[in-house]
C-alpha cells in the first residue's frame, strides 16, 4: 500500500488521554488511514525514533480575523503546533459590515485588540459585506492552518442598527428579529456559532464601550435562536472580569443557552488576591451542566495556562513611563537614539521627576504594578519567584521600583522586555491554576493570537505546555497524555469540530511531531511584518521537528515550508465513519 506520508516509529499521544504507545502514523489524502505497526511505502517518510507524535493542537481564542485575510501564515501560533484556530472570539471582527461603517469597526479592533488602525486600513480590502461574504474571502485565501470563526456580536449590531448600535441603544423588535435571521444566516454559510463580551475594559480606541457592551437578554437570545435556527453551535462570551461578580451576567448567558440549547464557554480569570470571585463562577458552571443532563448543553469556562498579562518594553506600545509628557518627547525617536536620551543622567532625571498624564491605554494602569512586574529574559519564566518583581529588586537596591524599572528597560541596548502579571498568578504562584486546568469544566484558551500585537504574545501556551506543565514545573505537574488531551480533543469538541484532535482511522491528519527533550520557548521579539510596516510581537520555539496539516509539512525544524495547505472551517464538523 502506497501513502503520502508515513511517520514512523513515533511514541504517539492520541489525544484522548491513552497512555503514548510507540507504532507509525500513514496518511493520504489529508486523512489518517493507519495507526500502528505499517507497512508500505510512502512519497514521504519521515522517521520519528524517539520522538513525540500528537495530533495537531486546537487554539479556541485567536484574534486572527485580520491577519487571516493579509497573511498566508498565523503565526505564532502555527509556530507552537497549532493546527486550527479558531477566531471572532470576544465579539469583535471585521464583518457584517458596510462601507460607511469600516472606521467604526476599525476603532472597536484597535481598541479592544491593539491592532494598529493603519495596519487595518492598509491590510483589509473590505472585499465583503455579509458575513457570508467575508467567510468567502478567507476561503480563497491560502494559509499554513485552518481557521474557522464565531460571528462576533458588536458588527453585527452596528450592521444592524448603524449608530444607534454604536451608541449602544436598546434593540428594537424589528432589530432583533433582523439579528436573528443573520445570525441563521452566518451559521448556514459556516460559523461555528456567536461571540460577545461585556468585559469593562473592551473599548474602542477613541475610549467608548464596544457596541455590545450593553446588550440585554432579548439580544442574546434573539441571536442564540438565530444560530440555533442555522443548524446550532457555541456560544462564546466575556464577562466582566474587573467587576469579579461573575453572576449577573452569566446567569443571562446560561440561562438563554440552557432555553435555546447551545454550549457555552467563556472567560474565567483567577484574582491574584482577594475574594476568590472564580469559585462562584465554577459553582454556576457546574450547576448549569447538572441542570443540562447528559445530552444537553455543556457549559465550558476557558483558563489560560500561565499569568494573564502585559509585556512592557521601549519598542512595544506601553512601558511605566509611557504616559509622562517627558518620556514622550522622546517617545518616536528610533530605539537606538531613545536608549542613548534616556541613558543622559538629566534625562533620567527629568523622566523620574515627571507625572504620568491622565490619558492613556486602559490597561496601563498595570503598567506600575511593581509587585507583579518582573524583567521577562531568554528563557522566559512566566510564573517567577516573588522575590524576582521590580519591587522586591528595588527593595534589594535600595531604590525606587521607579528607578529599577526605569534601569531595566535599558538593558540589552533597550529591547529588554517587562512581564505584568495581571491575573492567574494568586499568591505568586500559578498553583491555582493548575487546579483547574484539571478539571473537564475547565478547557485552555486565551491566547489571543492575532491580537495585542504590541502588548501580548500568548499564542505560544501550547508549548508552554509541554515544557513547564509537564517537564519543567516541581509540584502539580501534568502528564503528557494529560496536556496533549488539552490540546487536541478537548478544544476541537467544545468548538464541534470532532474531525480532528486526535491520532485514529479516518480523522484529519494533522500532526505535530515534537523533540520533547529539545523543547524550548524563546524570548518574544519585536517583528516589523504587518501590513504598513506596522510592529507585533513574536514568539519561536525549539523541537518541533514537524507540523502536519492535512497530511502537509507546514515547519520542519522549526523553520516554514512552502505548503499552504490551510483552509477556512465551515461550520462544526463531525466526527469521521469508522
Amino acid at each position: 500500500m502506497t501513502f503520502d506520508l508515513l511517520i514512523r516509529n513515533g511514541t504517539i499521544v492520541d489525544g484522548l488521554g491513552g497512555e503514548p504507545v510507540v507504532g507509525d502514523v500513514a496518511i493520504r489524502d489529508g486523512i489518517i488511514v493507519a495507526v500502528g505497526t505499517v507497512t508500505g511505502s510512502a512519497d514521504r517518510v519521515i522517521d520519528a525514533t524517539g520522538l513525540l507524535v500528537t495530533p495537531g493542537f486546537v487554539d479556541l481564542h485567536t484574534h486572527y480575523d485580520g491577519q487571516a485575510i493579509w497573511s498566508d501564515r498565523m503565526t505564532p501560533s502555527s509556530a507552537h503546533g497549532v493546527t486550527t484556530a479558531v477566531m471572532g472570539n470576544c465579539g469583535v471582527g471585521f464583518a457584517p459590515c458596510r462601507p460607511e461603517d469600516h472606521d467604526v469597526l476599525v476603532d472597536v479592533m484597535a481598541g479592544v485588540e491593539d491592532i494598529p488602525g493603519v495596519v487595518m486600513v492598509d491590510g483589509l480590502p473590505w472585499h465583503w459585506e455579509t458575513f457570508p461574504e467575508f467567510l468567502d474571502a478567507l476561503e480563497s485565501r491560502q494559509r499554513d492552518i485552518d481557521v474557522a470563526t464565531l460571528l462576533p456580536h458588536s458588527p453585527l449590531r452596528v450592521y444592524v442598527m448603524g449608530q444607534r448600535g454604536v451608541d449602544r441603544e436598546p434593540a428594537t423588535s424589528e432589530d432583533l428579529d433582523l439579528m436573528r435571521k443573520l445570525a441563521e444566516e452566518a451559521v448556514q454559510a459556516g460559523a461555528l456559532g456567536f461571540a460577545s463580551s461585556r468585559f469593562t475594559l473592551h473599548k474602542t480606541e477613541s475610549g467608548r464601550p464596544i457596541p455590545s457592551y450593553d446588550a440585554d437578554r432579548a439580544e442574546i437570545e434573539a441571536i442564540a435562536r438565530g444560530v440555533d435556527a442555522g443548524g446550532g453551535g457555541l456560544i462564546q462570551f466575556v464577562p466582566d472580569l474587573v467587576a469579579g461578580d461573575y453572576e449577573p451576567v452569566l446567569r443571562t448567558v446560561f440561562d438563554v443557552a440552557a432555553d435555546v440549547g447551545l454550549p457555552v464557554t467563556f472567560t474565567l480569570a483567577v484574582g491574584n488576591a482577594g475574594e476568590p470571585f472564580f469559585l462562584d463562577a465554577l459553582t454556576m458552571v457546574e450547576k448549569a451542566n447538572q441542570d443540562a443532563g447528559a445530552d444537553g448543553p455543556s457549559v465550558t469556562a476557558q483558563i489560560f495556562p500561565r499569568p494573564i498579562g502585559l509585556v512592557l518594553g521601549l519598542e512595544l506600545s506601553g512601558n511605566p513611563f509611557v504616559m509622562y509628557p517627558s518620556y514622550r518627547e522622546i517617545a518616536g525617536l528610533p530605539l537606538a537614539e531613545k536608549v542613548a536620551e534616556m541613558r543622559k543622567p538629566e534625562v533620567r532625571q527629568r523622566i523620574l521627576s515627571d507625572k504620568p498624564a491622565s490619558d492613556g491605554h486602559p490597561l496601563m494602569f498595570a503598567a506600575q504594578a511593581w509587585d507583579y512586574m518582573f524583567p521577562l529574559e531568554d528563557p522566559p519564566n512566566y510564573e517567577p519567584s516573588p522575590q524576582d518583581s521590580i519591587a522586591a529588586r528595588a527593595r534589594a537596591r535600595g531604590v525606587s521600583p521607579l528607578e529599577e524599572a526605569y534601569d531595566r528597560l535599558l538593558d540589552d541596548d533597550g529591547h529588554a522586555m517587562l512581564l505584568v502579571t495581571l491575573a492567574n498568578f494568586r499568591d505568586g504562584s500559578l498553583d491555582t491554576v493548575a487546579e483547574l486546568i484539571r478539571r473537564d469544566d475547565v478547557v485552555l484558551g486565551l491566547g489571543d493570537g492575532g491580537a495585542h500585537y504590541g502588548m501580548i504574545c500568548d499564542a505560544s501556551f501550547p508549548t508552554y505546555m509541554l515544557t513547564h506543565w509537564v517537564r519543567d514545573r516541581a509540584g502539580a505537574r501534568l502528564t503528557l497524555a494529560e496536556a496533549v488531551r488539552e490540546l487536541t480533543s478537548v478544544p476541537a469538541r467544545v468548538a464541534g469540530l470532532h474531525d480532528r484532535g486526535r491520532i485514529a482511522v479516518g480523522y484529519k491528519a494533522d500532526i505535530n511531531v515534537i523533540d520533547a527533550d529539545a523543547i524550548r520557548l524563546h524570548r518574544p521579539v519585536v517583528a516589523y511584518d504587518l501590513p504598513a510596516g506596522g510592529k507585533r510581537l513574536d514568539q519561536k520555539a525549539d523541537g518541533y521537528v514537524a507540523t502536519v496539516v492535512s497530511g502537509a509539512v507546514i515547519t520542519e525544524n522549526g523553520e516554514p515550508t512552502d505548503a499552504r495547505p490551510g483552509r477556512l472551517v465551515r461550520g462544526r464538523q463531525p466526527a469521521p465513519l469508522r
